[in-house]
């Protein structure tokens, strides 16, 4: 029994262990997944959209306090495109890697992709306080309802509805 609990520890300490592998670069947690092509795809998919979309670029001058002129060199086209893969790589390692057993513990990444993707389109047209965030910070602090709606909803489905097998 006892090396039954220490076992299932360790597969939740691998899934995490990719998940944040993953959230350092979409693909990584794919490679330690042992899943080379669909690691390779996505770290080429994050290096194309990365490039085309001036992200790197974008996240410099935003460090710097720069998120006016982050907001004029970003091309919002390709950038768009970048949390629905970023959360699903990360989804899909924790997944492979064990975890997310749970019904609907996919809700939080959604959610997490579809907020940050609301957060980029307005990105270029929101300050609060007084305060322009652009097109880096105010995306990365809508991760914060994603996940926490993602994660509601999750709870309430569990709650209320039985998913089917």
């Amino acid at each position: 029994m006892k090396q039954l609990i220490f076992s299932k520890g360790l597969e939740n300490v691998k899934a995490i262990e990719q998940l944040l592998w993953s959230i350092a670069l979409p693909g990584f947690g794919q490679i330690l997944n042992r899943k080379y092509f669909k690691g390779a795809l996505f770290i080429f998919l994050e290096f194309v959209i990365n490039t085309q979309s001036r992200f790197n670029e974008a996240i410099r001058l935003s460090f710097l306090g720069n998120t006016h002129e982050a907001s004029h060199i970003i091309d919002f086209e390709w950038l768009m495109f970048y949390p629905c893969l970023y959360f699903y790589a990360m989804w899909d390692a924790f997944k492979d890697a064990g975890g997310g057993k749970t019904p609907y513990s996919f809700l939080p990444f959604v959610f997490s992709a579809y907020f940050v993707t609301v957060g980029l389109m307005y990105s270029s047209h929101v300050t609060f306080l007084g305060i322009f965030f652009g097109p880096i910070w105010l995306p990365m602090l809508f991760v914060i309802p994603g996940i926490c709606i993602g994660r509601l909803l999750q709870i309430l489905l569990l709650k209320f509805h039985t998913p089917h097998q």
